[in-house]
C-alpha cells in the first residue's frame, strides 16, 4: 500500500478539527476493516492522549502504565497499525490531520448521497429508499462515537479470552506490572483471584508479549488441573511426569529415566533434570506458567515437595544457569500448605491479585459490546454481579445476542 502524505496539523483550518468521538470512530472502523479487531483500551486511551496533545509520560501517568510501555511498545505500534489501516502515514504529530482528513471525506460523501436522493426523488425513481438508506449510514458513521462488536456470530464467552479479543478487559496497572517482571532474570510472579476472574486470559498475554520482546524466550505452560490424576499418586511419579512434560513441550531429547536416579530424592533428581537437560538447550529465556496449581495442594504430600521446590529454584536465580528460568504460578486459594512459611511461594516474587471490573472498566467493556447503557444500568448491573468478569461477561452477552434487557435479566430464574 502507497503511504500517502498529509497537510500538517498547524496548517489546517479550525473547522477541520473533528471531537474524539469521531476520530476513534474512524481509527477504530479502518483498522477492524484492516485487521478484523477492535482497538485496545490501552490504544484508545494513547489515541486520546495523542489528539488532546498529551506527553507519553503524562498519558502514562493518567492511566497508570510505565512511560517506557507506553513510549516504546504501545505508541509505535499503534501509529503502524493506524499508518497500514487509513492508508497515509500516521504519527503523533500529524494524527488530528490525518483523521479530520478522512473525516471530511465522509462528509462530503454524506452530501454527495444527499444530493442524489433528491434528484432521484424528483424522478420518482424506485431506488430513492435505498440510497437513502446509504446516505443514512454514513452519517451515522460520521456521528457515532461507540465502537461495534458483531457478537451474533461469536461463541459465548466462557473460558480464556484469545489474544486478539476485544472483550479483554485490562485493569492497570497490573499487566504492565507482569509484562516487566517477566522480562527480569529469575522472577518468579504469582496471580491469585477466585475461580473465573481471568487469570488464564492475564496469563497468556503475559506470555506472548515476552516472546514479541525477545525471540529467544521460549514458553511453557501447564495446566495442572487437566493433568490425569494418577500422576498425583506421590511426589516421585508428579516430579517424572513434570519433567517429561517439559521435555515434550520444548521438543527435546526425552531423558528423564536416564538422570532419574534412585540414590537422590525425587526433589533432587528434577533439579538434576533441569540443570543438565533443560536449562542447557535453552538459547535464551524459558517463560514457565503452571496454571491451576490449586491442584497440587490437594496432595499434600505432593505439594510438601514441589513448593519448596519452585522456591529455592527462584532462590537459585543469582546462577547463570538458573537465571534463565522464569515462573509465573496462577492460584485461586491461598491453601494451608502454601501459607506455610518454610514452603511457601507466596512470599517470593511479584504477587499479583485480580479483582472485580470497576465501574470504569465494566463501562469499557459495555462499550466493546455495542452497548449503550446508562450509568442507572451501570449501577444496577455492579450490584447485580458486582463487578465479576465471568459474570459481566455473560449479561453483556445475552442482552446483545439475546435482544433481552438489564431487567428482564433480573427476573430470570
Amino acid at each position: 500500500m502507497v503511504l500517502q502524505s498529509v497537510q500538517p496539523i498547524e496548517k489546517m483550518n479550525a473547522k477541520s478539527l473533528i471531537p474524539f468521538e469521531i476520530a476513534l470512530k474512524i481509527a477504530d472502523t479502518a483498522v477492524f476493516a484492516q485487521t478484523a479487531r477492535h482497538l485496545k483500551n490501552i490504544e484508545v486511551a494513547v489515541l486520546r492522549g495523542a489528539l488532546q496533545g498529551q506527553k507519553y509520560d503524562q498519558i502514562a501517568q493518567e492511566y497508570s502504565y510505565a512511560p517506557e510501555y507506553i513510549k516504546h511498545d504501545v505508541g509505535p505500534k499503534l501509529w503502524q497499525i493506524l499508518s497500514s489501516s487509513l492508508g497515509e502515514k500516521v504519527s503523533k504529530t500529524n494524527l488530528m490531520a490525518v483523521l479530520a482528513q478522512r473525516a471530511d471525506c465522509v462528509g462530503q460523501s454524506v452530501q454527495r448521497n444527499e444530493r442524489e436522493q433528491e434528484k432521484i426523488a424528483k424522478q420518482g425513481n424506485k431506488q430513492a429508499e435505498t440510497i437513502q438508506e446509504e446516505g443514512k449510514n454514513l452519517k451515522s458513521f460520521s456521528l457515532a462515537a461507540s465502537r461495534t462488536i458483531h457478537l451474533k456470530s461469536l461463541e459465548p464467552p466462557v473460558g480464556v479470552l484469545p489474544l486478539d479479543s476485544a472483550l479483554y478487559v485490562e485493569r492497570p496497572p497490573v499487566e504492565v506490572q507482569c509484562y516487566e517482571a517477566v522480562m527480569r532474570s529469575g522472577t518468579l510472579v504469582r496471580i491469585h483471584a477466585p475461580s473465573q476472574m481471568g487469570k488464564t486470559s492475564l496469563m497468556i498475554r503475559i506470555l506472548a508479549h515476552a516472546k514479541q520482546q525477545d525471540a529467544n524466550v521460549q514458553t511453557v505452560a501447564l495446566n495442572l488441573q487437566k493433568t490425569e490424576k494418577t500422576i498425583f499418586t506421590n511426589s516421585d511419579r508428579f516430579l517424572r511426569w513434570f519433567c517429561a512434560a517439559l521435555t515434550r513441550k520444548l521438543q527435546l531429547p526425552y531423558q528423564v529415566d536416564q538422570y532419574w536416579n534412585n540414590t537422590f530424592n525425587s526433589q533432587e533428581n528434577c533439579t538434576s533434570y533441569f540443570e543438565n537437560c533443560i536449562l542447557p538447550e535453552i538459547n535464551g529465556v524459558l517463560v514457565l506458567a503452571l496454571d491451576q496449581v490449586d491442584e497440587i495442594s490437594r496432595h499434600p504430600q505432593i505439594a510438601d515437595d514441589f513448593f519448596p521446590l519452585l522456591r529455592s529454584w527462584y532462590e537459585s536465580s543469582g546462577n547463570p544457569q538458573w537465571k534463565k528460568l522464569r515462573s509465573i504460578v496462577i492460584h485461586s486459594s491461598e491453601d494451608s500448605v502454601l501459607l506455610d512459611i518454610n514452603k511457601s511461594i507466596l512470599n517470593v516474587g511479584l504477587a499479583i491479585e485480580l479483582k472485580e471490573f470497576t465501574a470504569n472498566q465494566l463501562f469499557n467493556l459495555a462499550q466493546n459490546y455495542g452497548l449503550n447503557l446508562s450509568n442507572t444500568e451501570l449501577d444496577k448491573l455492579m450490584q447485580l454481579v458486582a463487578g465479576h468478569p465471568f459474570l459481566v461477561q455473560q449479561v453483556f452477552y445475552y442482552l446483545v445476542t439475546q435482544d433481552l434487557t438489564l431487567e428482564s435479566l433480573q427476573i430470570m430464574p
